[in-house]
């Protein structure tokens, strides 16, 4: 089961259509994926502290279906498809709520490294993360 998390479109979110700017996708998935990291227990701040490391996107890939508009609230999920001992890579759709089977808005792909925050060289992912999200795959 993907996680989901709630995210209310603003006017900031908005072009001069009036519907949600393509990029701004990409904001909600990241606190989506956030959030999600969160409930599990990986507060990125204090995994970065403690490791040394930090999680970056290294690709993305994004289809858009349907327009969102000001104030729809959308349903955004986060899900482990492949991890690997560097990177993973996560599922993620924004759909037009309230509940998890409403209209599908945009899908991605969104490909996740992890790296020394000193130095951006690849690492390994901390156990810890890993262990965490192991029960979240697809």
């Amino acid at each position: 089961m993907p996680f989901t998390w709630p995210v209310r479109v603003y006017w900031e979110d908005t072009d001069a259509g009036g519907i949600v700017f393509y990029a701004n996708y990409l904001k909600f998935f990241e606190r989506a994926r956030t959030e999600w990291l969160r409930s599990l227990g990986v507060e990125q701040q204090a995994l970065r502290e403690r490791t040394g490391g930090m999680f970056v996107v290294s690709g993305t890939e994004l289809r858009y279906h349907r327009p969102s508009r000001l104030d729809d609230l959308l349903l955004v999920t986060a899900q482990v498809v492949e991890a690997g001992r560097a990177s993973m890579t996560i599922a993620q759709t924004a759909r037009r709520g309230p509940g998890p089977d409403g209209e599908l808005l945009c899908e991605g792909s969104i490909r996740i490294g992890w790296i020394d925050a000193q130095t951006f060289r690849p690492q390994r992912i901390p156990a810890e993360v890993l262990d965490a999200l192991a029960g979240h795959a697809a």
